[in-house]
């Protein structure tokens, strides 16, 4: 379930901060996210795969704890993060 060069590209190219930022905050976040969504179309359709499950969660867990720092630093920053991507609303 991991990201292709293509996507990630893609995902940088997009949420950057400055022109060589590659694992600034809001990077991260939309690398987590879009790994996020794929894995849970895939646990809808492997219900019974308990491991990927555990990763799944490790992995929100992570994305929360990058938003509460991107949100004490930049309320705008992160407004505008989560609208874009879709989450918490």
């Amino acid at each position: 379930m991991s990201l292709t060069q293509e996507r990630k590209q893609e995902l940088i190219s997009q949420y950057q901060v400055h022109e060589t930022d590659t694992g600034s905050g809001e990077v991260q976040v939309a690398m987590l996210t879009d790994r996020i969504n794929r894995l849970s179309k895939h646990l809808q359709v492997n219900k019974k795969d308990h491991s990927s499950r555990r990763g799944l969660l490790k992995m929100i867990g992570q994305r929360k704890r990058l938003l509460s720092y991107i949100q004490k630093g930049d309320r705008e920053r992160y407004k505008t993060l989560i609208q874009s991507l879709g989450i918490r609303g």
